[in-house]
């Protein structure tokens, strides 16, 4: 990239890093922003770290994330051609006044917020991430893609969520809500170790 940016020396530098504010959740709702990174906020910056892996483990790449020199919520590049997807981001915030409401009408609620904020001139070639820390509850990509707005504006949608927590080891859920020919959205599982050092990407639809 041709403009100054900051980037970890690795995923797995990036993890470690990472480690104590995904075990505070309480950080990834609500933790200030870090000047020394863009101002990219902790769950910014797990959320473009998953999709790194995700993306590495399904054959691409190799991905890394960088913060946005355009003010933006990091860069999605593919080290080896230089390619770059800027990235927005939003949460589905864990709310106890909203847990009676369900899961997938709070993404799309979300996603529609970030739609209607500027247009095709905000959204247009951005792939946005949601952020989806909202206590319990299942919810259905492939019903929730059907239902997407339209236009939608953004190039595509991701969905990150934490899964559960096994033996210390952090299990998260990464979807991306497209279909092709009536295909199930890939959904993926990352699994991060208990001592956060290794990390295992499973596809599973």
């Amino acid at each position: 990239m041709k403009h100054p940016v900051r980037r970890f020396k690795s995923l797995s530098v990036a993890l470690k890093e990472l480690e104590p504010f995904i075990r505070d959740g309480f950080h990834l709702q609500s933790g200030k922003p870090f000047k020394s990174f863009g101002d990219l906020r902790s769950r910014e910056l797990l959320a473009n770290w998953l999709l790194c892996v995700v993306m590495n483990a399904d054959g691409g790449g190799p991905f890394e994330f960088t913060t946005d020199p355009t003010g933006g919520d990091g860069v999605i590049i593919d080290t080896s051609t230089d390619q770059t997807w800027l990235t927005e981001h939003v949460m589905v915030a864990s709310v106890e006044a909203k847990r009676d409401k369900p899961v997938e009408d709070r993404i799309l609620e979300q996603i529609g917020n970030k739609v209607a904020r500027g247009g095709a001139a905000y959204a247009g070639g951005k792939t946005l991430l949601v952020f989806n820390n909202a206590a319990g509850g299942l919810w259905y990509p492939n019903r929730v893609a059907r239902t997407l707005p339209n236009p939608l504006h953004f190039d595509t949608v991701w969905v990150i969520g934490l899964q559960e927590v096994v033996d210390g080891a952090y299990v998260y859920g990464v979807t991306n809500l497209s279909q092709v020919a009536g295909a199930n959205c890939p959904t993926f599982r990352v699994r991060l170790t208990s001592g956060f050092d290794e990390w295992f990407v499973e596809r599973i639809q």
